[in-house]
């Protein structure tokens, strides 16, 4: 009987450190955007510091399409064992909310998703070349409303958080412009640059280096207040757009269903992460500021976003 007890216990000492050992392997964390874009450039160091932290590599995968939402429905159908997770943006909520504006069944549902952290939240800037005849968001105006649909400007997608904050603005200017959907931030940046499309929105940690480079001129930023690195950039309540408000957060999730032990581990990890120097010093280098939410927070702060966007998107209507 002693004999039989002791095997017990040895069973349950070796579940227990099992469960401990989490992460076992490299992790897989999709990126449903491509290599450039805001996910990535925020998830990357986020995730090699988390790497440090968990001692296993977070590997990324840019699953790029559809405004994030191939990577995304991806994700959402991911074993939920620890070792598939994603690094998203807000564009998770308005994904699902296109689909229904389409009458389409959604490609996944937020609900699929276990948050882990919030890692940062950006106001988003409209932005033209550096080249631009375009000096402000007036010239800008004028030049749209005299030449309707003729002006192209670049999105991360359909329903992509670039997308979504550029026809805001639109929507409130009462302006009609060109769509080009690229797959990510980086593609987006990479085309204006490019002289392929003449404005786009975007965020500081990805605009930063080609505005002190003279490449790219930012016009106005969506945040209520002007923004510390960019003092001289107006707010679009500043313009009389006092509606248009728009922020891009970061976020890290799992699949729902992920067992407890794994999650607590992760949201661990994140706190840590917060806490390191390394990755405080490359988001000051990015001009991102860090946001966190541990999961319960952060899931509040993601339904009360959804039911925000989901409205947004039912004032823009079908955009093509």
């Amino acid at each position: 009987m002693k004999k039989i007890l002791m095997t017990i216990a040895l069973a349950f000492a070796g579940a227990a450190q099992a469960q401990d050992a989490y992460p076992t392997k490299p992790v897989a964390v999709v990126v449903p955007f491509s290599p450039g874009g805001i996910s990535d450039v925020i998830g990357r160091p986020f995730l090699h510091t988390l790497g440090k932290v968990l001692k296993q590599s977070f590997v990324v995968e840019n699953r790029p399409g559809a405004g994030g939402g191939v990577g995304m429905a991806y994700a959402a159908r991911a074993k939920p064992d620890g070792y598939t997770l994603m690094v998203a943006l807000s564009s998770i909520s308005a994904i699902p909310a296109s689909d229904r504006l389409f009458g389409r069944p959604p490609s996944y549902e937020i609900k699929q998703f276990a948050p882990i952290a919030l890692i940062s939240a950006d106001p988003a800037f409209l932005v033209v070349r550096g080249d631009s005849p375009w000096k402000s968001v007036k010239d800008l105006v004028e030049a749209a409303k005299a030449k309707p649909g003729g002006i192209p400007y670049g999105s991360t997608g359909n329903y992509g958080t670039m997308h979504v904050g550029m026809e805001m603005f639109a929507n409130a200017a009462g302006i009609k412009m060109n769509h080009i959907p690229y797959g990510g931030g980086g593609q987006q940046v990479a085309a204006i640059v490019g002289s392929q499309v003449d404005a786009i929105t975007q965020l500081p940690a990805t605009i930063a280096g080609h505005v002190a480079g003279g490449r790219l001129r930012p016009l106005a930023t969506f945040a209520p207040a002007r923004v510390a690195g960019f003092p001289d950039v107006p707010t679009m309540k500043e313009l009389g757009y006092a509606e248009v408000e728009y922020f891009v957060w970061t976020g890290f999730f799992a699949p729902a269903g992920t067992p407890p032990e794994v999650l607590n581990t992760l949201r661990r990890g994140s706190r840590e992460v917060m806490q390191d120097a390394d990755f405080k010093g490359a988001m000051e280098k990015l001009r991102a500021p860090i946001v966190y939410k541990d999961a319960d927070e952060f899931q509040a702060y993601l339904d009360a976003d959804a039911k925000r966007l989901g409205a947004v998107i039912q004032k823009i209507g079908k955009v093509e």
